[in-house]
C-alpha cells in the first residue's frame, strides 16, 4: 500500500515543519529573552502553567478518536465542536475563578492580570473546526506543514510585537491570542466540511468514552513535565522558575522536534496497518531505531554547545540556565526514546498502557523532587525528572513487548 514510501514523505515534511517552527521559536525566545527579565518570563510562565493543566484535564481525545476512526470523520465533526467549545469556556471559567489562588500560591501578584488576560485563549481555540485533523489521518502531511507553519508563524509575530510595544509580560499575551484566533480562522477558510453547532449524545458519548485513557495519560503527562516547574516556582522564586523554564524549552527542542515529527507521521500509518502483526513489528522497530539515533544525537550537541546557546540566545544574566541546560539534554534523550513508544501503543489503541508508564513516571519525579530542589536547586528539579523517566523504562519495554506480541484477533483494551 505504499506507506513505506508515505512515512519518508511525511517525515520530510514533518521535519520541515518542525526545524521551521523552531527556527520561529530560537528567534521568538532570543528576542524576548533580550527584552524581558527572567522574572517576568517566569511570571508569564505561571499563566502557560495553569493554561496547559486545565487544556490537559479537560482533554476530550477527540483528534485520537478520529484519527484511530477506519472510516471517514465527518459524521463526528458536528458533535466535535460543540463538545470544543463547552471546553473552551469551561477551561476559561476555571481559570478566572482560581486565578488569585494561582497568584498566591506561587507568590506572585502580578502573575493575577496575567490570568484574567490569558483565560481568553482556550475561549478561542474552542471555535476551531475540528475537521482539521483529516489533514493528518489522511496523510496529507504537505498541507499540514503550511498549517501548522503559518499558525506558529503568526503567533511569533504577535508575541514579539507585544513585546516590543509593552516591554513586559503581557505582550507576550498578544501572541496566544492572535496564534489562536488565526487558527480558528485558517481552519474555517481552508477545511472542510465545516461544523454546525449540532449535538449527537451518542456520539459524544462515544468520542468521551474511547477518551477516558487519553485524558488521563494527559494528566499523568502534565504532572510529569509540570511538577519541576510548579515546585521550582513555589520553593526558589518566579526568576529561577523563568531560567529553568527557558533552559528545559532550549535543551530539549531538538528532542522533542525529532519525537513529534515520529509520532505524527507513524500514528496514522501504525494505526492502518495496525491488523498487520509482522509488517507493525517491522514498521515500529525501523523507525525506533532511526528515532533513537537521531534523539541521540541532538542530545550530544546540545550537551557540548550548551554555554554558546544559552549566550548566544539569551545574552547576559542566564549563565545560571547552562548546567540545566547540560542536565537538561540527558533528560530529553531518555525521555523522548521512551515516549516514541506512544505511537504503537495508541495506534493499536492502548492508551491505557501510554497512561499507566507515565503515571508511574510521575510518581518517580513526585518523590524526589522537593529533597533534591531544595538541596540542588534547578539541577535538583532537572535530577528528579531524569529519575522518573529511568524508573518507567522497564514498564514501557514489557507494555510495548506485550503489544507487538498481540494476536489481531485480540480485543483492543
Amino acid at each position: 500500500m505504499g506507506y513505506f514510501k508515505d512515512a519518508l514523505k511525511g517525515i520530510s515534511w514533518m521535519t520541515a515543519f518542525r526545524v521551521a517552527h523552531r527556527l520561529l521559536g530560537i528567534v521568538r525566545i532570543s528576542i524576548i529573552a533580550h527584552i524581558l527579565s527572567p522574572y517576568n518570563l517566569g511570571v508569564f510562565g505561571i499563566a502557560t502553567i495553569s493554561l496547559g493543566f486545565l487544556e490537559i484535564i479537560t482533554e476530550t481525545g477527540i483528534n485520537i478518536f478520529l484519527v484511530q476512526e477506519k472510516g471517514g470523520v465527518e459524521k463526528y465533526i458536528d458533535s466535535a465542536w460543540v463538545v470544543s467549545i463547552f471546553r473552551g469556556f469551561l477551561i476559561s471559567a476555571v481559570i478566572l475563578a482560581t486565578a488569585d489562588a494561582v497568584s498566591s500560591f506561587f507568590k506572585s501578584p502580578e502573575s493575577r492580570i496575567l490570568l484574567y488576560l490569558v483565560a481568553v485563549v482556550p475561549l478561542i481555540r474552542g471555535f476551531i473546526n475540528p475537521a482539521i485533523v483529516k489533514f493528518q489521518k489522511d496523510l496529507n502531511f504537505n498541507k499540514e506543514f503550511f498549517y501548522r507553519v503559518s499558525m506558529y508563524l503568526a503567533e511569533t509575530i504577535f508575541s514579539i510585537a507585544g513585546a516590543l510595544i509593552l516591554r513586559n509580560p503581557l505582550g507576550l499575551i498578544f501572541g496566544l491570542w492572535g496564534g489562536a484566533l488565526y487558527e480558528v480562522v485558517y481552519t474555517f477558510i481552508v477545511v472542510r466540511p465545516l461544523p454546525r453547532f449540532v449535538i449527537d449524545f451518542e456520539k459524544v458519548k462515544k468520542v468521551i468514552k474511547r477518551g477516558v485513557w487519553v485524558t488521563a495519560f494527559g494528566i499523568f503527562d502534565y504532572i510529569y513535565t509540570q511538577s519541576d516547574n510548579i515546585i521550582v516556582g513555589r520553593i526558589l522564586g518566579v526568576t529561577s522558575l523563568g531560567i529553568y523554564q527557558n533552559a528545559y524549552k532550549i535543551s530539549t527542542i531538538p528532542l522533542s522536534e525529532v519525537g513529534d515529527i515520529f509520532f505524527r507521521v507513524t500514528f496514522p500509518i501504525f494505526s492502518k496497518i495496525s491488523e498487520e502483526a509482522d509488517r507493525l513489528k517491522r514498521a515500529f522497530f525501523k523507525t525506533l531505531a532511526i528515532n533513537g539515533s537521531l534523539m541521540i544525537a541532538a542530545g550530544v550537541l546540545v550537551y557540548l554547545f550548551a554555554s554558546p546557546i544559552v549566550k548566544i540566545l539569551f545574552g547576559q544574566g542566564w549563565e545560571a540556565a547552562i548546567p540545566a541546560v547540560k542536565l537538561l539534554s540527558i533528560l530529553g534523550v531518555t525521555r523522548g526514546i521512551a515516549a516514541s513508544t506512544n505511537s504503537l501503543l495508541v495506534a493499536k489503541k492502548k492508551q491505557k498502557y501510554s497512561a499507566i508508564v507515565t503515571l508511574v513516571s510521575a510518581l518517580g519525579l513526585l518523590t524526589t523532587i522537593v529533597p533534591l530542589t531544595k538541596t540542588y536547586g534547578i539541577i535538583g528539579a532537572g535530577l528528579s525528572a531524569i529519575i522518573g523517566t529511568l524508573i518507567s523504562l522497564p514498564l514501557t519495554i514489557y507494555f510495548v513487548r506485550k503489544t507487538l506480541n498481540e494476536k489481531s484477533k485480540d480485543k483492543p483494551i
